[in-house]
C-alpha cells in the first residue's frame, strides 16, 4: 500500500519520526548523565529536547494518520497500525506530562520520577519502533508500488497514461 503523502516521492511519516525518537532518546540520556553527576546544562538540553521532540513528533503523528486511515479496516495492517499508533500517543502523553512538569520548575534538571517516567517512555517507543518496521517490512504498508531492486528514481515524472489507465 502506497503513502498518501509525499515529498519528492518518499512517505513523509518515516522522514519524520526519526527526529523525536533521535531528540527523545537523547534528552533521557541526557538527564541520566545530570542525575548522576554531569554537566548542569545538560537538564536543559534534555528539556529543549524534549520540546522539540513533541513538537516534530506532533507532526511525524500527522503524517503517519494519512496512511493510517487508509489502510482497509479487517486487515492485519490495520490492527498493527492501530497498536503503533496508540503506543505514540502514549509516548507523546507521557513526554508532555514530563516536560509540563519542567516548565516552570526552578531548574529544567530531571528527578529520578520523571527519568523513571521517560524511560517507561522510551521502552514504549521501542515497541512502537518495532511495530513501525513490521508495517513498512512485512506488511508492505507506504511502500511505492513500483518498489523493487530495479526500481526507477523516486524523481522522475510518473508513466503518462491514456483514458483507460494503461501506460503509453
Amino acid at each position: 500500500m502506497e503513502s498518501r503523502l509525499k515529498v519528492l516521492g518518499h512517505p513523509v511519516h518515516p522522514i519524520l519520526v526519526m527526529f523525536p525518537v533521535a531528540l527523545l532518546v537523547t534528552a533521557v540520556l541526557f538527564d541520566v548523565v545530570d542525575t548522576v553527576g554531569g554537566p548542569d546544562f545538560l537538564g536543559e538540553v534534555a528539556y529543549w529536547n524534549i520540546t522539540v521532540g513533541l513538537i516534530v513528533g506532533l507532526l511525524a503523528a500527522t503524517a503517519g494518520s494519512f496512511d493510517l486511515l487508509a489502510i482497509p479496516t479487517g486487515t492485519r495492517a490495520k490492527r498493527v497500525g492501530l497498536l503503533h499508533a496508540g503506543a505514540n500517543v502514549a509516548v507523546i502523553l507521557l513526554f508532555a506530562a514530563v516536560w509540563a512538569v519542567r516548565l516552570n520548575a526552578d531548574s529544567r534538571a530531571a528527578g529520578g520520577a520523571l527519568i523513571a517516567i521517560e524511560v517507561v517512555a522510551v521502552a514504549i517507543l521501542s515497541i512502537s519502533a518495532w511495530l513501525g518496521g513490521e508495517l513498512v517490512d512485512r506488511l508492505g504498508v507506504g511502500v511505492d508500488r513500483e518498489a523493487g531492486l530495479d526500481a526507477p528514481s523516486s524523481l522522475r515524472p510518473p508513466a503518462a497514461t491514456n483514458r483507460i489507465g494503461e501506460v503509453r
